[in-house]
C-alpha cells in the first residue's frame, strides 16, 4: 500500500529529504514522486545535488533526514552517466550485457533489438559510437524488466540528432512497458520534450510541474536565464494526455490542455 499522500501508482515517494556533506548542505527538504507510466525529469545546474538525490532515491546513500518509500519488491533498471572500461579489455557488447545478470542470450538479443542496437552485439564495447554505447547501457537497464527506469544523463556524449532519437526511444519504451522513468539532466531543451513532469533542483526544489509551466517559472528563469526559456519554444512538448491514478494514459480532447500541476517554490 502506498504511504499517505503518495499517488496510488507511486513507485517512489520521498518527503523532506535532507543531506549534508562535511557540514555543507547538499539537499534541503526535497519532495519527489515517480509513478508508473510517468516520465519525471530532474534538472538543475552542475552542483545542484542531482546525483546525491539520485543515490538517495536508489538507496545507495542514506539521507540525514526525510522519508523514502519504494513500492515493495520494486525492480529498478539503472543507466549510469558514464562507463569506464579498460581500453585493453577484450569485451564484446554481448559479453558486457551478460556480466553479472545471468541473462539468457535470447534476452540479451531482445534487449538490444528493443533499443535499436542489435547490429553491435558482436562489436567490442570500446569500438562503438557514443550513441550506440548509450543504447547498449539502456538495453542493460531493461534486462531486469524494470518497473522503474533510472537514467542518469542518458544522452551524454551524443550529437543533437542522436539525442532526439534517444529521447524518442525512451518515450516509446515507457509507452510499451508502462514503466516509470526518472531521468537526470542539466540540459533542458530536448529532455523537456520527452517528459511529463519536471523537478527543478538547486539544493531544494525550486519549482515543479508540466514542462511548459516550469520553463516560465521565475525560479527556473533565475537559474537558466530568459534566453533559455524563450528557446524552449523550439522543443515544446504538447501534452495531449494525462495519467489516471493507476498510471494509465487518458487522451485529452483535441485542443485542450491538462490541468497544471502546482509549482512549489521554496525560497
Amino acid at each position: 500500500m502506498s504511504p499517505d499522500g503518495a499517488p496510488a501508482a507511486a513507485l517512489i515517494h520521498a518527503r523532506g529529504i535532507e543531506k549534508s556533506v562535511a557540514g555543507r548542505p547538499i539537499l534541503s527538504h526535497v519532495d519527489i514522486d515517480v509513478a508508473s507510466g510517468e516520465i519525471v525529469t530532474l534538472i538543475g545546474p552542475n552542483g545542484a545535488g542531482k546525483s546525491t538525490l539520485l543515490r538517495i532515491l536508489l538507496r545507495l546513500v542514506a539521507p540525514d533526514r526525510g522519508e523514502l518509500w519504494h513500492r515493495p519488491a520494486l525492480r529498478v533498471g539503472y543507466m549510469p552517466q558514464r562507463l569506464a572500461l579498460d581500453e585493453l579489455l577484450p569485451l564484446t557488447v554481448s559479453r558486457f550485457l551478460a556480466l553479472g545478470n545471468g541473462g539468457r542470450r535470447a534476452d540479451l538479443s531482445a534487449a538490444l533489438a528493443e533499443v535499436g542496437a542489435a547490429g553491435v552485439a558482436a562489436a567490442p564495447v570500446q569500438a562503438i559510437s557514443g550513441g550506440e554505447l548509450q543504447r547498449v547501457l539502456l538495453a542493460r537497464a531493461l534486462l531486469c524488466d524494470p518497473q522503474l527506469l533510472v537514467l542518469d544523463e542518458p544522452v551524454q556524449g551524443v550529437d543533437l540528432l542522436g539525442q532526439q532519437e534517444l529521447f524518442g526511444l525512451i518515450v516509446a519504451i515507457r509507452n510499451r512497458r508502462r514503466c516509470g522513468v526518472l531521468m537526470v539532466s542539466h540540459d533542458l531543451h530536448l529532455v523537456m520534450a520527452a517528459t511529463d513532469r519536471v523537478v527543478c533542483l538547486n539544493h531544494h526544489v525550486c519549482c515543479t510541474g508540466h514542462p511548459e509551466a516550469v520553463s516560465r517559472h521565475p525560479a527556473y528563469l533565475a537559474l537558466f536565464g530568459p534566453q533559455l526559456g524563450e528557446g524552449f519554444a523550439l522543443y515544446t512538448h504538447h501534452h495531449d494526455h494525462v495519467h489516471d491514478p493507476a498510471g494509465h494514459i487518458v487522451e485529452l480532447p483535441r485542443g485542450s490542455e491538462p490541468p497544471s500541476a502546482p509549482d512549489h517554490p521554496h525560497g
